[in-house]
């Protein structure tokens, strides 16, 4: 075991550092005092120091700084102070921005921002890299696909997590699934909480960890004391409780915000003789998809997957017509009611004539990962189709598929891993198919030799047992589950099939694929791709489930099937992974509710068609629907990317609504809310989430941006007559500009509120500088500042 450092933020404050002040543009004009903590950081029993290049990218630093050559410069101050006595970590923070579809960077262009950051890293003398505080699984993808295209350093990845999930709704044990995909050499979480808040989330993380983890609590949570931010849990204390981490197989300790030198004397001295062991985990041996919200493992001794296979254009005219045209109503149509019906996974298939797949695959994937929580299968035989939708997908995708097709290992096999991204291997050298179970057996040992000489783990292979259709074929089948048996007992592979082929050409086949379905599970069958909608294999499946002892006490099978009679009963009762999934969407408020973008104008219009006043459709059916919304996104059935798909569905009827509202209302005042980030940060991604759900509950809202002063904050709201100013903060050293604002109000007499919130800002705080209001997120704040902006009207009515 071995010890990183602790904060800097902190320690660069205490010499000189001021609120709101950059602290990579101070370290680059002060290199002497971060090289003063580096030194004690290491005297202290670090073995890992930490560039002071947290905010080293385009999108963050100050202007005038350039990236490379920044970071280049801090990294080899901390390579001198650190000498042969400790590693060099180069820092790599968030940017600040979300990918498409959440925010308005493509991927591409976020992986380029952090190559540049990590060239000056290198360049500088960095031993290895350390992603840090990251709260967005595709920005983490981003910055370690970055990483792999510039070097070879060893690569650590941390994301924060806040009540057991990420701002952007991932949970900790999708994101170990995801970053071991991706290779990383270590993985771990920090900031957010002390460290008895953090052990729950490295608890979460080690059912299927094999990889070395580490962890970097806080020195408890931020108060303020005097107009400074202090953090009160004592080096002793922090120490204590780090034992359950150690005692849990972490590799390294270290200490985030508030954390000292001496934070780290007493840390590193609870596993000084320690001899540490990578503990093994209870669930080992399976390929993992993810989603940005959600792991879906596939084994041979786990229940088997449905993989949905409605979405591919064969055979479907509308769909064909919708996906020339560049439309995915169907599309959409098809993954909630193949979700509904308990699909796992969704095979995405746009092979269409006079369809440009590299770029109508990409652009299907990202308007699913908008609406669909269940990992996608990424259906194309164009390599650069499959490349492009890798670049838009924020977790680890399946692949379909590598064949022996000659060159097609080689130009996917590296990509796979590249990205993380499991695959289906298709045991086909060339036109001739392998009917026999030893010809199939051959030619997939062959492919997996190639993919072991191409560095390709074999925890992204899948096998595809190649089923051949009995009606011309009779020993196909037998031949099939023999190399599903093989693949389990001899190489412990997954394995998959296209369960409908088997009975191509035959009456009755819906009772041959169950029956064929049945078979396949006795003998390893890990994954099916199928119509989900077929009552009788759904049967199958959960029936075989409970025969196969993995569905306890038949709990699942009871609740499914407590109903069923022979002529067809109920499907089982799944959780939906597809927001709304399960309920129509026949009105505004329910497009609203499922994220239904696509189709909430044109239900707008036939409510407006049928004489609805547009006030009763936004009372009656909007405002109800955006509630429900938060509701869910409070009780964590919603995440962000569901809450901000519902938000701009909202946004959209409301703005088609608002010719309508204000010819009826003669152009009737809202209230009004001024919204800023506080000088000196640089962050808006809570902002404008909450300006988002603001304007959708009928609030006019001025945005004044990110790193705005007090005086023009309160100068705003006074001209505009505010009734609410909205302040908000992500980092320590600036949430105490809040104060400023809330004083200014206070001297100048402004009847309006203040309320406050961000990543590091609590109730206390809001308290302790005499804001009005505090809300935890964008849902909470519609509620704040409904009853804020409630009491200065009354105030000013009075």
């Amino acid at each position: 075991m071995f010890a990183f450092d602790g904060g800097m933020g902190t320690l660069l404050q205490a010499r000189g550092l001021k609120p709101g002040q950059s602290p990579e543009a101070f370290g680059l004009a002060n290199p002497d005092i971060v090289a003063d903590i580096h030194r004690e950081y290491i005297n202290a029993g670090a073995r890992v120091v930490t560039t002071n290049t947290f905010g080293g990218t385009d999108f963050k630093l100050d202007a005038g700084l350039e990236v490379v050559s920044f970071n280049r410069e801090m990294t080899a101050v901390a390579r001198q102070a650190a000498g042969d006595r400790a590693f060099v970590a180069g820092d790599i923070g968030p940017t600040g921005k979300f990918c498409r579809p959440l925010g308005d960077v493509d991927f591409r262009d976020l992986v380029e921002a952090f190559k540049r950051q990590i060239r000056g890293l290198s360049e500088g003398g960095a031993d290895l890299l350390i992603i840090e505080t990251q709260f967005d699984l595709a920005e983490c993808r981003a910055a370690v696909i970055a990483a792999r295209e510039v070097c070879d350093l060893p690569v650590a990845v941390s994301m924060t997590f806040e009540d057991g999930v990420s701002l952007t709704g991932t949970r900790p044990l999708t994101f170990i699934d995801t970053m071991q995909n991706l290779g990383v050499e270590l993985i771990g979480t920090n900031c957010s909480a002390g460290p008895e808040g953090m052990l729950e989330v490295v608890r979460a993380m080690l059912p299927r960890l094999s990889t070395p983890f580490f962890a970097q609590p806080n020195a408890g949570l931020p108060e303020l004391e005097d107009g400074r931010t202090v953090f009160r849990l004592d080096p002793e204390t922090f120490a204590e409780q780090i034992k359950p981490f150690v005692a849990l197989g972490a590799k390294a300790i270290g200490g985030c915000c508030g954390t000292t030198p001496e934070h780290i004397r007493c840390a590193s001295k609870v596993f000084e003789d320690v001899a540490w062991s990578l503990p093994e985990p209870p669930e080992r041996d399976c390929l993992v998809l993810t989603s940005r919200a959600q792991s879906v493992a596939v084994s041979p001794h786990r229940r088997s997957k449905v993989i949905g296979e409605r979405i591919n254009p064969t055979g479907k005219k509308q769909l064909t017509a919708e996906l020339q045209a560049g439309q995915f109503s169907e599309a959409f149509r098809f993954a909630k009611e193949q979700l509904a019906c308990g699909a796992h996974i969704l095979d995405v298939n746009v092979g269409a004539p006079m369809v440009r797949e590299e770029t109508l695959l990409p652009d299907l994937v990202s308007a699913l990962v908008s609406r669909v929580q269940a990992p996608l299968c990424l259906d194309s035989t164009n390599a650069d189709a499959i490349r492009a939708a890798l670049d838009v997908y924020p977790g680890s995708p399946l692949v379909n598929s590598i064949s022996g097709e000659p060159g097609r290992m080689q130009a996917l096999g590296p990509l796979c891993k590249h990205y993380g991204a499991p695959f289906i291997m298709l045991p086909l050298l060339g036109r001739k198919l392998p009917v026999t179970a030893s010809d199939r057996l051959a030619v997939i040992e062959s492919l997996l030799r190639e993919a072991d000489d191409l560095g390709v783990p074999r925890r992204l292979i899948m096998v595809d047992a190649l089923v051949l259709t009995v009606s011309s074929k009779p020993e196909s089948a037998k031949a099939c589950l023999e190399v599903i048996r093989h693949c389990r007992d001899e190489w412990n592979l997954a394995t998959v099939c296209g369960l409908s082929n088997i009975s191509f050409g035959l009456p009755a086949r819906e009772l041959l694929n169950a029956s064929f379905l049945v078979m396949g599970m006795t003998q390893g069958l890990s994954a099916f791709i199928a119509n989900p909608g077929s009552n009788r294999l759904m049967e199958s499946l959960s029936s075989s489930e409970v025969l196969l002892a993995r569905d306890p006490q038949a709990r699942d099978f009871v609740a499914g099937y407590a109903e069923w009679k022979p002529t067809g009963g109920p499907l089982p009762g799944r959780d939906s992974h597809l927001a709304g999934a399960a309920a129509p969407v026949e009105t505004p408020g329910q497009a609203v509710i499922a994220g239904a973008a696509e189709k909430v104008v044109e239900l707008v219009e036939a409510e407006l068609a049928k004489g609805r006043d547009p006030f009763e459709i936004v009372d009656s059916d909007l405002i109800p629907a955006i509630t429900e919304v938060g509701e869910k996104y409070e009780r964590k059935e919603y995440f962000l990317p569901q809450l901000l798909q519902s938000a701009e569905t909202m946004q959209l009827a409301f703005e088609h609504l608002r010719p309508h509202l204000e010819a009826v209302s003669g152009g009737k005042e809202r209230v009004k809310v001024v919204m800023a980030t506080v000088e000196g940060d640089i962050h808006d991604i809570g902002k404008n989430i909450v300006i988002l759900m603001l304007r959708n509950n009928g609030f006019e809202v001025i945005d004044l941006g990110k790193d705005v002063p007090a005086e023009r904050i309160v100068e705003t709201a006074r001209r505009e007559n505010a009734a609410v100013i909205g302040l908000s903060a992500l980092m320590t050293t600036t949430m105490v500009r809040m104060e400023e604002t809330v004083n200014l109000v206070r001297e100048q007499g402004l009847n309006c509120k203040v309320m406050v919130g961000g990543a590091v800002v609590t109730q206390d705080y809001a308290d302790r500088i005499g804001a009005d209001g505090y809300s935890r997120d964008a849902v909470d704040a519609v509620k704040v500042a409904k009853a804020l902006s409630g009491a200065v009207a009354e105030s000013r009515g009075a």
